[in-house]
This record gives structure tokens, C-alpha cells and sequence, in this order.
């Protein structure tokens, strides 16, 4: 079944380069191009789109404002932010695992964009992209620190409470979120995660491991000067000498 997808974009060349590079997937159906919101919507209500790429920063309105009126639909179509944000400015859409490609266009990462949107739309994971979606957009209309955190793997979404995370292990350009009695693998630098973190509620206590406040039990230190901290769910972390005196604070 061909993947039906919508360009949104002011920028002709932006559109023309996204839909010759996409024309190398035989299964993918261009419904239409726009320059603007406006005529995105007025294709939307006329059309089933399974895909939109979908440009920020446009003149007229921005994409954002489209995309909160799309999260609002029970199992609205799939949303790939087209944006020239740099990485930093792009955390959000790692947390609330939503795809996005950055300006100018890169092809091994439209490909990687391919592939993830054919295992949603394989898994029919509409209703769970929709929630990831609606937490996005109204954390960026307040400003607020995300109480939840999309995990994708495989095409699938799974909400994780912010509210249950235990202590973050850094994994490479991963993270294990640590909850009650399982792990869950995010790919999003700790780095990156931290900066969204309320840090009342988190303390980087390791250059690999930030941990809840309200879990930290007990410090022991070791013959060779090392220290280990105890937490309440019964997991050790260590603790680095450059963060050990936020930690004393905290206890």
C-alpha cells in the first residue's frame, strides 16, 4: 500500500529537493506541495495523508500551530519537522520521539526517516504518535518540562512517566531509564536529557548517571577514594569527585 505524504514548506527549493529525494522510494505518493498552512490545511480536509513533512519557521504561521491542530485528531497522520534548529534546539522531538530532518537535507537520514515511518505505520501506531504529538506541542506552547518521555523502538511508542524514572544510566547516544523492576533504552544523550530535567527533582551525580532526589540513600566511601552511592529501589551508582559536594548538599 503506497505511503501518502504532504509537503509544507515556503521554500520551493526545500520542497523540490524533499520530493526529488523521496521519488527514489517507488512506494511513497506525493498527495501534494504547500507553501504555507493554509493550503495544508484545505489538502488535509480534502485528502488522507498518511505522512506530512512539515517546515517550523514559515512567514505566514508556523508549522508548530498546524501541528497542534493535527494532535488533536484521534490517529492523526505521521509529522516529520523539517527545521534548520540546531541540535541543541532539537531535544524536544528526541524526548517525545518524533522524527524531524534537519536543513540542508541529508540522504542517509531521509532513508532512516523511510524505515522508521514504515514500521509505524506497519505496527498502525497512529493513536500512540498522536499522544506523543499532543504531549509535544503543548510542552512547547508552555514551556514546561515534559512529564512524560516517548520511548520509540521498533516502530512503537511507549509513554514513560517522568514521575517513575529512578536513575538514568548513560548508554553512548543512549540512555536506560531505570523504572520499578525494568530498564527502558532511549536514544538521546544524557547530556541532552539533562537540560530537560526539572533538577529539583534530578541530581547529576556521574559524567554517566543522573538519579531522582527522592531515591538517594546512602554514600560509602572506598579505601582507594572512590565513592558508590546506595539508592532506595537497592541499586549502586558511582559518584565522581566533580559532582560528590551537590551530592552532599542534596543529603
Amino acid at each position: 500500500m503506497p505511503v501518502r505524504y504532504l509537503i509544507v514548506d515556503d521554500e520551493l527549493p526545500s520542497r523540490s529537493n524533499l520530493r526529488l529525494a523521496l521519488a527514489a522510494h517507488p512506494d511513497w505518493r506525493l498527495v501534494a506541495e504547500c507553501d504555507g498552512t493554509a493550503a495544508a490545511r484545505a489538502v488535509l480536509a480534502a485528502q488522507e495523508v498518511d505522512v506530512i513533512f512539515l517546515d517550523i519557521q514559515m512567514p505566514a504561521e508556523s508549522g508548530l500551530v498546524l501541528a497542534r491542530e493535527i494532535s488533536r485528531a484521534c490517529a492523526p497522520p505521521l509529522i516529520v519537522f523539517v527545521t534548520a534548529y540546531s541540535e541543541h534546539a532539537i531535544d524536544a522531538f528526541d524526548v517525545h520521539a518524533l522524527d524531524y530532518l534537519l536543513k540542508p537535507l541529508n540522504d542517509a537520514r531521509l532513508a532512516q526517516t523511510v524505515e522508521r515511518i514504515g514500521a509505524m505505520l506497519g505496527q498502525r501506531q497512529r493513536e500512540a504518535y498522536g499522544a506523543a504529538l499532543r504531549d509535544y506541542v503543548d510542552a512547547s506552547q508552555t514551556a514546561a518540562r515534559p512529564e512524560r518521555i516517548n520511548v520509540r523502538s521498533v516502530g512503537r511508542i511507549e509513554q514513560i512517566r517522568v514521575a517513575d524514572i529512578l536513575w538514568i544510566e548513560s548508554a553512548g547516544n543512549y540512555v536506560e531509564l531505570h523504572l520499578a523492576g525494568r530498564t527502558v533504552l532511549h536514544r538521546i544523550t544524557l547530556n541532552r536529557l539533562e537540560t530537560l530535567l526539572a533538577p529539583e527533582d534530578f541530581l547529576r551525580v556521574h559524567r554517566g548517571a543522573i538519579v531522582r532526589r527522592g531515591e538517594i540513600a546512602r554514600l560509602d566511601s572506598a579505601g582507594d577514594g572512590s565513592c558508590r552511592l546506595t539508592l532506595r529501589c537497592g541499586a549502586t551508582v558511582a559518584v565522581s569527585e566533580r559532582y560528590l559536594g551537590a551530592l552532599k548538599s542534596a543529603m
